[in-house]
């Protein structure tokens, strides 16, 4: 019970990371209002879980203040902001890249959270406390680990607003942080390739295999990796944790593997045999 008595907003809380988070932070005693564009699917959570739906797109304004306005109004305040809402996007090469989606990448991954935040920081100053979370990925860190140039730059620009805006909230004793997930067993594989809903869903098994590669740790990540971070990050357990990211990766950008290393060697060797 170490978020028990916390309001939390988690956007993108309808699949995957974002559900996972609001079961837990449910588990650990929050209220949690959590967003999604999803009708159906959102009121199948709210069933589930106990947590309240709220239809939103989180790339909107409009639909970011109505948010915090909602569980503000109903909770009476608002302790724990997750700005987990994203989406896969298409792979093309630079000369072909679709400006479009390069701009709804940005609008959901950086200006939505920084709408979010825009309008929860109002309330989290005036009560002196509040937690930010906002969902990046490795691929803001280091080249190579997502297929598409947009998603790349969108979340490293959401770590480096996350530093900002702590620095910045920090006065008032409202942190800041962001986590950076690695690969992640989620649907949004699926999503990059055609696959919609439930298939979707359903195709993160598949990928548990492929994802057990890329880190010294010899295990897929899963969404529950991702929301006990958060988890933490939204508890007073961290209270001393602002302006930083959080990478939870099983090691992968740490650097070579071990074994991986030593095949080198040993091919090297072989090269003066």
């Amino acid at each position: 019970m170490r978020l028990r008595g916390k309001i939390a907003v988690i956007t993108g809380g309808t699949s995957g990371i974002g559900r996972r988070m609001v079961e837990r932070f449910i588990e650990e005693g929050a209220s949690v209002f959590f967003s999604g564009r999803r009708v159906d699917v959102g009121a199948d959570v709210a069933r589930a879980t106990g947590g309240v739906y709220i239809e939103a797109d989180a790339a909107l304004e409009a639909d970011a203040a109505r948010t915090v306005a909602q569980a503000r109004a109903t909770g009476g305040r608002i302790d724990v902001l997750v700005n987990n809402a994203g989406g896969a996007t298409s792979g093309a090469r630079l000369e072909t890249v679709s400006l479009e989606d390069f701009d709804r990448t940005f609008a959901v991954h950086v200006r939505g959270a920084m709408a979010h935040m825009k309008y929860a920081a109002p309330a989290m100053r005036a009560q002196r406390s509040g937690s930010i979370i906002n969902i990046a990925s490795i691929a803001g860190h280091r080249a190579g680990y997502a297929g598409t140039l947009g998603y790349s730059a969108a979340k490293a620009a959401l770590i480096h607003l996350s530093r900002c805006a702590g620095l910045e909230l920090g006065e008032d004793n409202v942190r800041v942080n962001s986590i950076s997930p690695g690969g992640i067993a989620t649907g949004i594989f699926g999503k990059a390739y055609g696959l919609e809903g439930s298939a979707a869903e359903e195709s993160a098994e598949k990928m548990k295999s492929m994802l057990a590669k890329m880190q010294a740790v010899p295990r897929a990540g899963v969404p529950e990796d991702i929301a006990n971070a958060a988890v933490f990050l939204a508890s007073d357990e961290s209270s001393f944790v602002n302006g930083t990211d959080l990478v939870v990766d099983g090691g992968a950008i740490g650097g070579i593997r071990a074994s991986e290393v030593k095949a080198g060697r040993q091919a090297t060797r072989a090269l003066f045999e």
